[in-house]
């Protein structure tokens, strides 16, 4: 058990908790702004018309967060996969790098006998 992985991931969970909670509080919010611009509604309908905006809108958040999350995901890898290349080309100049100053080092010592 890795205690500074575990809180991290426990605090990223309640991160997204906490951003969830607020966003679906928005949402309520903004179901009841627009049921308010329809003063006709009975009681039950101005409930009926705030459920069906507030689960559309949940829907909608959850497919953009799920959008962006998997941008992030296929963002990640390809980075990865960059870094990786960049690192193996970085790590193959310096030992050219260093293999032609040990032949030049080399050369320069027999020339110089």
């Amino acid at each position: 058990m890795k205690p500074d992985k575990d809180s991290a991931r426990g605090l990223t969970q309640l991160e997204g908790y906490l951003l969830w909670n607020a966003e679906v509080g928005r949402a309520r919010a903004h179901a009841r702004r627009f049921t308010d611009e329809l003063p006709w509604l009975t009681t039950a309908q101005r409930e009926d018309v705030e459920r069906v905006y507030l689960t559309d809108r949940v829907a909608l958040s959850r497919e953009s967060l799920t959008r962006v999350r998997d941008r992030a995901a296929e963002l990640r890898e390809e980075y990865t996969e960059r870094y990786e290349r960049l690192r193996a080309r970085c790590v193959a100049l310096s030992v050219t790098a260093v293999g032609a100053v040990v032949c030049a080092g080399t050369v320069s010592t027999l020339l110089l006998r």
